[in-house]
């Protein structure tokens, strides 16, 4: 058993590893495909497509995959802003008739306080904003910048919504264990760390 726990553990180090060939030195390992050096491809990770999502496919369809994650990327930061919001502040109106705002819990729980009509709402809303691209490539409001100052923002932009897709997910994570298990973590506040937001 020894054996094996010493074999797992050197395993998973070298996982940390550099591999060298003797020809070439020093070699990051990669999938094949012709989108290896698109915007986006930053280290550590490098080019990064477990699935094999962009091996023979053309520039379009990879467009479409990068209009994607950018969508899911903004919806993400959107997401993570509604979630610090709703811990400190609550709209004064009814958000349904006889339903006041402040009296829709937060997060996940609140999906069972949602009556029908502001599903019908939330998904029309949804389809409108999928349909017409309105978090997708904006005609208005950019700024007139340098190829390369451009080129780093776009990068810039893939990686805070890579990081809220992980945010988001992890704030559920953390709001469905509540539910399941209430102050596992020894806090009533979904946001720890900034105890000043509570005061």
């Amino acid at each position: 058993m020894k054996l094996v726990i010493a074999a797992l553990l050197t395993s998973s180090a070298a996982a940390f590893g550099t591999f060298k060939n003797k020809s070439v030195g020093t070699q990051k390992v990669t999938a094949s495909s012709s989108y290896e050096n698109a915007l986006g491809v930053i280290e550590p990770t490098g080019f990064w497509d477990p699935c094999g999502l962009s091996r023979n496919i053309d520039q379009e369809t990879f467009d479409q995959y990068r209009l994607a994650e950018l969508k899911h990327g903004r919806v993400a930061q959107l997401a993570i802003v509604g979630y610090i919001t709703q811990e400190t502040y609550r709209f004064d109106f009814d958000i349904a008739p006889g339903l006041p705002c402040a009296d829709v819990p937060n997060g996940i729980a609140a999906i069972d306080a949602i009556p029908a009509l502001g599903w019908v709402q939330i998904l029309f809303l949804i389809g409108a904003v999928d349909y017409y691209g309105y978090l997708g490539n904006f005609k208005l409001g950019k700024p007139d910048l340098d190829p390369e100052v451009l080129e780093e923002r776009q990068l810039q932009e893939l990686q805070h919504g890579r990081l809220a897709m992980l945010g988001t997910l992890e704030l559920f994570r953390h709001d469905a264990q509540s539910i399941v298990q209430a102050g596992f973590d020894g806090s009533d506040n979904l946001i720890l760390g900034l105890p000043s937001l509570y005061n």
